[in-house]
């Protein structure tokens, strides 16, 4: 069964364990190990989140405290100067998966000669870009590991512009908490500006050296190495720079927000 075709309740109450495994496992040293064994029980979650777990709904409340815990340990963590691993042409997943919550014969229809990519928020440049415009900006390529939160990942070839200098082209403010996406297909994500400045997310406007098909996000993509699959939004028509947390179609069905690979 596809991650998408499963209900976010699912997967929260199946998986807050491992929520809580990775906040321990990154918790490194011994102050913080210690405060980690300490909420590593019931009682530690309770005593967490102010829940007394004694239905479902504080159960509920309780996971998800202990997520928005995980994303915050997760962001003090993440080290913007560390690279995913990268590949050779050989090891590249051919046919590369398609994954989305729709069918593919769902996948939205996007006229490259109408589309124009907006930018909002805290970004003070270029608001309308077209694809002629993003295609003449520097491009890059990367062959890195997609990594889904069901269990599989794929090897890709992907190439683009980097984000970090498109936000910096957009005038951006790159000291706002958040970046926003929203995509054709009606999904959205929101990402950490510490993940969208790293040298290895890619706005991706190809695969494997041809124009991104589209049931691969035509016409762009977000790709980063970092993050796990739900989180590299296909499909992109505007991008918004904010410093109020906007959560994500998933996110806010209970997914973990940092979602970091």
């Amino acid at each position: 069964m596809s991650l998408f075709k499963k209900k976010p309740s699912d997967f929260l109450l199946t998986h807050g364990d491992s929520i809580i495994k990775d906040a321990q496992r990154e918790l490194k040293n011994p102050a913080r190990r210690l405060l980690g064994k300490r909420l590593l029980t019931l009682g530690g979650i309770a005593m967490l989140s102010g829940c007394d777990l004694s239905n479902d709904k504080s159960v509920d409340s309780a996971l998800r405290q202990i997520s928005f815990f995980n994303d915050r340990v997760q962001g003090l963590l993440f080290d913007p100067n560390e690279m995913a691993p990268t590949y050779p042409e050989s090891m590249i997943t051919r046919p590369f998966p398609f994954n989305a919550f729709y069918d593919i014969d769902d996948v939205p229809e996007v006229d490259a000669a109408t589309y124009k990519l907006q930018v909002s928020g805290l970004a003070k440049g270029k608001q309308t870009w077209t694809l002629d415009e993003l295609r003449a900006l520097p491009q890059e390529s990367q062959i890195t590991r997609h990594i889904c939160i069901e269990g599989w990942s794929a090897i890709g070839h992907w190439g683009g512009v980097r984000f970090s200098d498109f936000l910096r082209r957009a005038g951006a403010d790159t000291s706002a908490k958040y970046v926003s996406l929203h995509c054709a297909d009606n999904y959205w994500t929101s990402i950490d500006m510490p993940t969208a400045l790293h040298a290895q997310t890619l706005l991706t406007l190809t695969y494997d050296g041809d124009v991104l098909p589209p049931k691969y996000g035509f016409p762009m993509k977000l790709r980063m190495p970092t993050k796990l699959g739900y989180k590299n939004p296909k499909h992109i028509v505007a991008i918004s720079v904010t410093n109020t947390y906007p959560g994500g179609y998933w996110e806010n069905q209970g997914y973990n927000w940092f979602g970091g690979s």
